[in-house]
């Protein structure tokens, strides 16, 4: 018997064009148009016309069809209770580099979920290995043209995705992207590189299969494993040093060249992780492409300096005292420093305690902001001078809410450290004015 979809209103927008036509909180989405409404790929797809007949049942079972006339693709202002409309997709892969399994046991349930849904890749920008794609996923994306898709190939390698991905399905899983491409879907794709696996030969194999998918493939990364000291009984995998770092930029580098004379762009991209590790000097903007892949640490760096810059080029000298603290991951500490030191040419009395975290909850491999937990923070700035605030970075803190990866929130954190803690946006703007701001006095 097939399943029953249904689809419970959690809200609706005040004002929206479901909020006049009387749905509420609690009532179903039955159909639109005499569709039944799978998931959120149907949704968004039978939604955008201009008329519609919209079946709601109400929470007594009392059905009401609606009839909208609206403007194409306007939106009718309703949230449901699941954010896809259907349950999510666990990934069916053990990956041999998956972060997940390199968390500590004891961290909140969520943490250890492994999302490998295609929907997340359309709305929320999630990358997929697509072995958890069926035949009629890839029919509806081609279908309703839900793009970008982003996928995470790590190699085109069948033989040895099957190896990384622990999955047997892996391997040919790749040709559903030649039916994406087929379809004129736009993807992004990224590779985790792992030492000894995905590198040297198998990453130039990587980088010339997939310059094949130009343009439909419009980006591809390429950043580090994130290794934890969370890895017994795991694949035995060795962390890339400095010369590493030098050889995949060169190939990285070569292969942009190379594509750029012929296309225009340069397709491939590497992790801001790489410069660091390699002792280089991170790009131009024009190299990242209009920053196609930030989300995957790709540009980020370049961006904060080039923002930071022009920030500070329209910032008025500032006189007043200014005594506060920042704490970062190692990655981004030398370019704070820097930054802060600028600011003194406009701001003299300005006195900045910087804090490079140590994560010794991951393990101290892993340098990125975004994996600090609050524990670490305690730990290492108690009893430091934090000056009137604390400036922490918004990507230590869970999306939305003030808590911390280890469920740490930033009232506890302000009470162990007796300090006003301000989040800070990611932007060089931001930057500069979460410095500048003028306390508050209560």
């Amino acid at each position: 018997m097939p399943k029953k979809h249904e689809h419970i209103v959690a809200s609706v927008e005040e004002g929206s064009i479901a909020c006049e036509m009387g749905i509420e909180k609690g009532d179903k989405l039955i159909s639109i148009n005499d569709n039944e409404i799978e998931d959120v790929f149907d949704y968004h797809y039978y939604v955008n016309d201009e008329y519609l007949v919209v079946l709601i049942q109400k929470p007594d079972g009392e059905e009401w069809e609606l009839e909208i006339e609206k403007e194409y693709e306007e939106d009718l202002g309703i949230t449901f209770e699941q954010g896809l409309m259907d349950e999510y997709r666990s990934c069916r892969n053990h990956c041999v580099f998956c972060f997940i399994d390199q968390m500590p046991k004891g961290m909140r349930e969520t943490l250890y979920f492994k999302d490998d849904d295609s929907r997340l890749s359309f709305l929320q920008g999630n990358y997929i290995t697509l072995t958890n794609m069926s035949d009629h996923d890839i029919d509806r994306i081609i279908r309703y043209h839900l793009e970008p898709i982003n996928i995470s190939f790590h190699t085109t390698n069948p033989k040895l995705r099957c190896k990384m991905l622990h999955n047997r399905f892996a391997g040919e899983a790749l040709r559903k992207v030649d039916r994406l491409y087929e379809g004129g879907i736009t993807m992004n794709g990224q590779i985790v590189l792992c030492k000894g696996l995905n590198d040297g030969e198998e990453l130039e194999r990587s980088l010339s299969d997939l310059s094949g998918y130009i343009p439909n493939l419009q980006s591809v990364s390429v950043v580090p494993v994130g290794l934890s000291k969370y890895r017994d009984g795991l694949y035995p995998l060795e962390p890339f040093t400095r010369e590493d770092a030098r050889e995949v930029l060169e190939v990285i580098h070569r292969w942009q060249e190379k594509l750029y004379k012929k296309y225009g762009y340069h397709f491939i991209h590497a992790g801001d992780e790489w410069y660091i590790l390699a002792g280089y000097e991170v790009p131009e903007a024009e190299r990242y492409d209009g920053y196609l892949q930030l989300e995957n640490g790709v540009g980020m760096i370049r961006l904060l300096k080039d923002e930071f810059q022009e920030a500070f080029e329209n910032l008025e000298p500032i006189d007043r005292t200014i005594h506060i603290s920042m704490a970062t991951g190692v990655l981004a500490y030398d370019y704070l420093k820097e930054f802060l030191e600028k600011m003194k040419e406009k701001c003299p009395n300005l006195k900045v305690h910087l804090y490079k975290i140590r994560n010794d909850f991951f393990g101290e491999r892993i340098t990125v902001s975004g994996l600090i937990t609050g524990q670490d923070l305690i730990s290492q700035l108690k009893g430091q001078e934090l000056g009137e605030r604390l400036l922490l970075p918004c990507n230590m803190l869970r999306s939305g809410e003030p808590v911390f990866l280890d469920d740490v929130t930033v009232q506890e954190l302000e009470d162990a450290l007796q300090v006003k803690t301000d989040i800070v946006k990611s932007s060089g703007q931001d930057f500069i004015d979460s410095i500048i701001k003028e306390r508050k006095h209560e």
